[in-house]
């Protein structure tokens, strides 16, 4: 009843009061009274299932990237400041969040596959995100693999797609069209002939 009080300050109290009964109506109290303190219950009620129901804030929930490491193995909303974006080996990229991103206590990745569907990640350098996704570790330390646009907060706002000539395998480098080049013709040389005949190797008929 406390509880309810202190949420409900408003709230009408059925008093334990008995009094005279009115007619047609309960003890102590008129039938448009009872009615009228049924409906603003009801109200009251419906409000804090409506409040109760409403999703979490996006964010509320989401912890900065020094705590990833408390949550290996769990689907975990973090946030932080994107410093740079790298590219390594085959087109994969790292959005670190350190300037010593050796001992940076959370990183993000994005395989080359994954880009087409999360977009050109470098426009994220210098942003701060709010990325969702399993933490993982990976050598000693956590990570969130990014592969959906959608598990950054306003992704779709934020990343654009891949420019057309944006070569994921080149550690992202544009690359021109090439055409295949035509075959160059075959050089034959003449062999030379095995059988030389020299003067003095010719037998004569004339008797000597």
């Amino acid at each position: 009843m406390l509880l309810w009080n202190a949420a409900f300050p408003d709230a009408y109290v059925v008093p334990t009061r008995v009094g005279t009964a009115a007619p047609g109506g309960p003890a102590g109290r008129s039938q448009p009274a009872r009615s009228h303190a049924l409906r603003r219950i009801t109200t009251q009620v419906a409000l804090l299932l409506f409040l109760l129901a409403l999703p979490p804030a996006r964010g509320a929930d989401c912890i900065p990237i020094h705590q990833a490491g408390q949550h290996i193995g769990q689907t975990q909303c973090v946030t932080g400041k994107v410093v740079r974006v790298k590219v390594g080996a085959k087109g994969v990229h790292f959005l670190d969040f350190c300037e010593d991103q050796m001992a940076c206590p959370f990183t993000v990745v994005v395989f080359s596959d994954d880009l087409k569907d999360v977009g050109d990640v470098r426009r994220l350098a210098g942003r701060t995100i709010e990325i969702r996704g399993t933490v993982k570790a990976y050598d000693g330390r956590p990570e969130i693999i990014l592969s959906r646009i959608s598990q950054i907060e306003g992704g779709a706002a934020m990343i654009p797609p891949l420019p057309k000539n944006y070569d994921v395998e080149n550690r992202g480098h544009f690359s021109a069209v090439r055409l295949r080049p035509t075959k160059k013709p075959t050089k034959t040389t003449a062999k030379p002939s095995t059988t030389v005949m020299f003067g003095n190797d010719v037998e004569s008929d004339d008797p000597q």
